[in-house]
């Protein structure tokens, strides 16, 4: 059901308590002025008691919804035996886990690390020394080729081919070694490679750009030409992957199987930051005793709700979910009528609501929750939406109307 009104005491003290949380908190967010207490599945309540359907997930962390009982007691079981040895000692969750990724994956080997970014690191190292090595560029010249508008994260050497000026200004100097090409363009990729290329680092589709979904074609394209000039592929699934777009991974559209997959989020399950890369051996094989590591990547309560997401995964449900709630999702979205609305991008469970350039989307997105549905703006103008894969038709068509309702609002404001 949609959230009630509230009263202006209940706001007042809504406010009152996001100013004391802010208080000691850097400010490097601009959350929605909602203060979130319960959740469960694709419902989050408030600290009033005030439900709101979560179109969000925790940026795809959560395709599962919140609390899903499979993974919470898995989590629960796990508590009650060991939850971290670090990597100095084996523990008997680890090698299922890398066996139960490797399956999902298809590749050799597994490298758990904890966040996304995390992730995406290990995969720059692991190019670079296979650059080295196997294919015999010399030392501290490899190159590697992104995307204008990616995000893969936010440390300094990720923010260092960021082409958003939020995530980079004031935080150089920046890490050498990567060029930059318009996402979707083939030609203009090609013509960046030369003996130094060590690899090609894309999201499938780009998701804090808007979701962006490439042409048709594009990454199948890019494929066969990394594979021509003995390139890496390195896919970047952490948004993308996991079910989020109708299908495990997003390269499987295309049948595109990349060098590494770069995973997080999902994997996770909403519950712990879980990342890895999934890699064959003979790029996997450049990682030595010593030359990689992390205290908490892999352990034991990441490893047991990893493999558990995994089982969830390979039912097929939450992709066939996210096949045809997504379809449904979509056609709901171009009901709207508006002369504001730009553009639809919609694949599975995942749509960026394009609007005109000077139409603020963090307005839209107040007005939504005011109606009882949480999304995020990005890009000034874009509404993002990813609700869990959980979500139901009834719930879809909540979400539908409070964006309506919300565009109809802005425009008689």
């Amino acid at each position: 059901m949609l959230a009630p009104p509230r009263s202006l005491a209940d706001v007042t003290l809504q406010e009152t308590t996001i100013s004391s949380l802010e208080e000691h908190s850097a400010h490097n967010y601009s959350p929605l002025p909602v203060v979130i207490a319960e959740a469960d599945d694709i419902w989050v309540t408030d600290i009033h008691g005030t439900k709101y359907l979560d179109a969000l997930s925790g940026y795809s962390a959560l395709n599962f919804g919140h609390r899903h009982p499979t993974l919470v007691n898995a989590v629960r079981a796990q508590l009650d035996r060991v939850t971290l040895t670090s990597r100095a000692f084996h523990h008997d969750r680890f090698a299922q886990f890398c066996t139960d990724v490797s399956r999902l994956t298809g590749k050799d080997a597994i490298l758990p690390m904890n966040t996304g970014a995390e992730a995406v690191e290990t995969a720059i190292k692991a190019a670079r020394r296979w650059g080295h090595q196997c294919k015999g560029v010399p030392v501290d010249q490899g190159t590697i080729i992104v995307a204008d508008n990616n995000f893969h994260g936010r440390t300094t050497t990720i923010v260092g081919f960021s082409t958003d000026p939020d995530s980079r200004t004031g935080f150089g100097p920046f890490t050498p070694g990567f060029r930059s090409v318009p996402f979707g363009d083939v030609d203009r990729l090609e013509a960046l490679i030369d003996d130094n290329t060590i690899a090609v680092l894309l999201e499938p589709i780009q998701g804090e750009a808007g979701v962006i979904i490439p042409p048709a074609g594009y990454l199948a394209a890019v494929r066969t030409l990394t594979a021509k000039h003995n390139v890496l592929l390195i896919a970047d699934e952490i948004q993308a992957g996991l079910g989020r777009t109708g299908a495990t991974f997003a390269c499987d559209h295309e049948a595109v199987v990349p060098d590494i997959f770069v995973l997080g989020k999902a994997l996770g399950g909403g519950i712990l930051p879980v990342s890895a890369i999934a890699a064959d051996w003979d790029v996997m094989e450049v990682f030595t005793p010593g030359s990689h590591g992390s205290t908490f990547g892999g352990n034991p309560l990441a490893c047991a709700v990893g493999s558990a997401v995994v089982a969830l995964l390979e039912t097929g449900e939450y992709q066939e979910r996210s096949r045809v709630l997504g379809k449904y999702l979509e056609e709901g979205l171009r009901s709207i009528e508006s002369d504001l609305l730009v553009e639809i991008r919609c694949i599975g469970l995942w749509a960026g609501v394009q609007f005109a350039p000077d139409v603020s989307a963090k307005k839209l997105c107040l007005s939504m929750m005011k109606k009882g549905v949480l999304a995020k703006d990005t890009q000034q103008s874009t509404v993002r939406i990813a609700p869990p894969l959980t979500i139901r038709v009834n719930e879809v068509d909540l979400l539908v109307t409070a964006l309506d309702a919300a565009v109809k609002e802005y425009v008689g404001a």
